[in-house]
């Protein structure tokens, strides 16, 4: 069975892709923040039949990464690494001017330098693999400027560029940074409490990401919105 870890796996996003990945067959290390949320996805996740491992940590701890990559290493190796994980770096988002830089650290470590510490963890299992690939989880605001957006949208956009450079240094894997579009999660309740306009649930755009991995385009960014087009 292919492997594939995931971040911020909770809930949300990353809650609804392992539940997909579950449903074809996938065995998943699944990581959060929140013990008792990760247990509960972990629970309805394991009920198709397919090994879950759930590790509660940060993934800004390389302790916790090497542990998550481990975990992957005992089900077969890594076949797919799904950085979901993102930190606002302040809740609600407020204007740069406002933005305290221990803010914006907590958004670059989590966002950016995590990120790649678990690319470079994960890097030997990863070639090992007949389809390697990394999904980095990206944000319109890595390509336009929202007010408010400054610090997070910047981090989103340094991971993209890591994306694109890991993509040319690392030619036999993919490299994806995949841009979800908006949809109704508390990171996003927690961005704009304030914003009652209606969003799409997280599962509504998983086909997206799954039209990629069946499809294995060349690496690059994606729209998952524009993904689902003609998809079933």
């Amino acid at each position: 069975m292919p492997v594939a870890i995931i971040t911020g796996a909770s809930k949300g996003l990353g809650r609804a892709l392992a539940d997909a990945l579950a449903g074809r067959g996938w065995d998943l290390v699944l990581d959060a923040r929140g013990a008792e949320a990760l247990a509960d996805t972990a629970g309805v996740v394991s009920a198709h039949g397919t090994r879950v491992t759930a590790l509660p940590g940060d993934v800004t701890d390389a302790a916790h990464r090497a542990e998550l990559v481990s975990a992957a290493w005992r089900l077969g190796g890594v076949d797919l690494l799904v950085h979901n994980a993102s930190a606002l770096g302040a809740e609600p988002l407020v204007r740069l001017e406002e933005l305290s830089l221990e803010g914006l650290r907590r958004a670059l470590e989590v966002n950016l330098v995590a990120g790649l510490g678990l690319v470079q963890e994960a890097l030997p299992l990863l070639r090992a693999s007949r389809a390697g690939t990394v999904v980095a989880v990206s944000s319109d605001a890595a390509a336009e400027a929202y007010e408010t957006w400054g610090g997070y949208g910047a981090s989103k956009a340094a991971l993209d560029h890591l994306v694109a450079v890991l993509a040319v240094e690392e030619p036999g894997l993919r490299f994806w940074a995949v841009d979800p579009g908006d949809m109704a999660t508390d990171l996003y309740a927690a961005a704009v409490p304030d914003d009652r306009e209606p969003r799409r649930e997280p599962a509504a755009v998983v086909p997206g990401f799954l039209r990629l991995l069946d499809e294995r385009p060349v690496s690059g960014r994606y729209r998952a919105p524009a993904l689902l087009d003609g998809v079933r």
